[in-house]
């Protein structure tokens, strides 16, 4: 039996991307509730969460419906990755324009 995904399309900061959820990948009569989470940008445009516009994440089912469910825990975790120093200056780089 296959895991049944749902999926949820988002902008994030001009970043359209997909949020694949997977609230039983474990299935039904697991003992532990482990959903399973990706993240895929269109054109595989780097996140915060991932340089490759990928990102595959197990987490506890609990987790993500006590911030309201993927979108919302997608969009947390995003918000939060980017206060990075890493993702701020990325996100700098690619303002500015290059003559090289």
């Amino acid at each position: 039996m296959s895991a049944l995904y749902e999926t949820h399309r988002i902008d994030w900061e001009g970043i359209a991307l997909s949020i694949n959820w997977c609230p039983v990948w474990l299935g039904k009569d697991a003992y532990y509730s482990i959903a399973h989470l990706e993240l895929v940008a269109d054109n595989r445009t780097r996140l915060p969460v991932t340089e490759t516009g990928y990102r595959s994440h197990f987490v506890p089912r609990e987790d993500v419906e006590a911030l309201g469910g993927p979108v919302s825990y997608a969009r947390a975790w995003l918000d939060d990755a980017a206060k990075s120093p890493e993702w701020q200056a990325h996100k700098s780089a690619s303002r500015q324009l290059s003559l090289f």
